[in-house]
């Protein structure tokens, strides 16, 4: 499959929805590799070390660069790793978000996080009517999901408040930070309190329980009854607890509920989660505050005065104490104004990545736009099924692929992410090498039909599985992730040759710019980010994808 030598459309705003070899619409596919990074070093290197021969010949190929999807091109703090969420969300608004985690430690250093309205009506209402405040979160620096200084923020708010009834009830992480780091947050939290003068542990619960997202809900309900209902409390410190569950294997995410405190939710108590990414605590929100639940049986608490730090879901009872900010010019947005359809499909674990979180996270879909689900398999923990479901996923975007009527179809295949998580090296490269197979059979498809694959990543993780301590390296890096565009000979970018080229230096805000200039659409003002594409004469690549695959 070679790319020279085919004519190329003399402008890159003409029509947007550019026929097929058959009159079918010719699909511009972005294929985000959830965790695929890209590090030179070899050790412990899950994508170097894995059988990649499609991706190795298309980066032979095909123009290609490496972009930054970390710190501060996504919107975080410098040497802050990427994440999918904020990913996603990079991508589909084609700019720089100032994200959560940025907006929530400033209100935090700043003290406007004590004049925050949503914090002061639950204080006045604990204040004046009684009942304990909980405080719920993951309690780690990882900065994916929440940030440990939150907690220390809201302790100091607690205290300066008057509120001296403080339960803290701690999810450990180990995924986003070492697998056997949570003693030290622990010990941390201890501090925040001294510092406070307000609080106590009084559970402490892994986050494989308390933050399921697949609906594995007799995990949810695990946590849920840890927080509800009464029960024994440990005669066993925190400390003690902890390293008997490493002794056993047990690592900070799989740690058992454990109640070391009284502090059980009652009416008329007052809670609030302070994780700012929503789609991995919002089960159990949804068990705590929602009247019409039916996943496990229940004790209903109620009243249940409930806030949250961002926006978890339209229509929970609850209020949020950092509100969206409103985004316009999204990827989806533009292609859908311009009356052409579009897909996005995952699987379970990343399907709210390319719905929600790509759309700048608003919950319905824009006109024209279709989704698909497919079901991540169930099984405890992903090494267990490497492929996971991504050549179900292949086969179903495949098929709507050959239906001829999608200008844009967004895949996410998450692999190296989710396997990458579990710290398994060998899992991890039959992880990548599947991805690779799908990749190979998706150029494919999308070739037949005349159209261009972008395939790039969200932020990296696989690259690297192990720390410079010798464990497990289960959380996310600040590696560059690849690009590589694939032309197909109806979707030639106008004016830049035969064989163009990717820039350096761009980042994940540059994906939805990159996207327009194919798709030939308008680039929205609000949309900062810059195309990847660099202006270039004629040139004939070096070679064909075929002679890189030696086939």
């Amino acid at each position: 499959m070679s790319t020279s030598g085919s004519p190329t459309l003399s402008s890159g705003r003409e029509s947007a929805s550019v026929p097929g070899h058959d009159g079918s619409v010719a699909p511009v596919v972005l294929a985000i590799l959830d965790g695929w990074g890209f590090r030179e070093d070899a050790r412990h290197n899950a994508v170097q070390g894995a059988s990649t021969p499609v991706m190795d010949a298309l980066w032979e190929a095909y123009p290609h660069t490496l972009i930054q999807a970390s710190g501060g091109d996504v919107g975080l703090p410098d040497g802050q790793m990427g994440n999918s969420e904020v990913g996603h969300l990079t991508i589909g608004s084609g700019r720089i978000i100032r994200q959560e985690l940025v907006r929530i430690g400033k209100a935090v250093r700043d003290g406007s996080l004590a004049a925050n309205p949503s914090l002061n009506e639950l204080a006045d209402r604990l204040l004046r009517d009684g009942g304990t405040l909980h405080l719920l979160g993951l309690c780690s620096d990882g900065g994916v999901h929440s940030h440990i200084d939150h907690l220390g923020g809201l302790l100091q708010w607690a205290a300066s408040r008057g509120l001296s009834d403080v339960c803290i009830h701690v999810i450990t992480d180990g995924r986003d930070t070492p697998p056997q780091s949570a003693v030290s947050y622990l010990e941390r939290i201890e501090a925040q309190v001294e510092t406070a003068g307000v609080g106590r542990i009084s559970t402490i619960c892994g986050r494989y329980w308390a933050m399921d997202r697949d609906n594995r809900w007799e995990r949810t309900e695990k946590a849920y009854r840890l927080l509800c209902d009464e029960g024994e409390i440990s005669s066993r410190s925190f400390k003690e607890a902890i390293v008997e569950a490493y002794a056993q294997g047990i690592n900070d995410e799989f740690l058992e509920p454990l109640r070391l405190a009284p502090g059980s939710l009652k009416p008329g108590d007052g809670l609030i989660c302070f994780n700012f990414r929503p789609d991995r605590v919002r089960q159990l929100i949804r068990a705590l505050v929602l009247d019409d639940f039916d996943h496990f049986e229940r004790k209903r608490i109620s009243p249940l005065h409930v806030v949250t730090f961002t926006q978890y879901e339209l229509g929970l009872p609850v209020a949020v104490a950092f509100p969206p900010e409103s985004l316009d010019g999204l990827l989806g947005q533009v292609v859908s104004a311009h009356g052409l359809r579009q897909l996005r499909t995952a699987e379970t674990e990343k399907y709210p990545h390319v719905t929600y979180f790509l759309n700048g996270g608003i919950e319905q879909p824009f006109p024209g736009e279709d989704r698909h689900l497919v079901p991540s398999p169930r099984v405890a923990t992903y090494d267990q099924a490497p492929a996971m479901a991504a050549e179900q996923l292949t086969d179903n975007c495949i098929a709507s692929l050959n239906k001829g009527v999608y200008s844009l179809v967004v895949i996410n295949y998450a692999n190296p992410d989710m396997v990458g998580h579990t710290g398994r090296m060998d899992a991890t490269q039959q992880a990548i090498a599947t991805v690779d197979h799908c990749i190979g059979r998706l150029v494919e498809a999308t070739n037949r039909l005349g159209g261009t694959l972008l395939i790039t990543a969200d932020h990296g993780n696989a690259e690297l599985m192990e720390g410079e301590d010798g464990r497990p390296w289960t959380a996310h890096t600040t590696n560059p992730v690849p690009v590589i565009l694939v032309e197909g000979e109806k979707r030639k970018i106008g004016g830049h040759g035969a064989a163009p080229q990717l820039r350096q230096g761009g980042g994940l805000a540059d994906i939805a710019p990159t996207l327009l200039q194919i798709l030939g659409l308008p680039q929205p003002s609000s949309m900062t980010g810059d195309s990847l594409v660099k202006p270039l004469d004629l040139v004939s690549p070096k070679t064909s994808f075929a002679q890189a695959l030696q086939v």
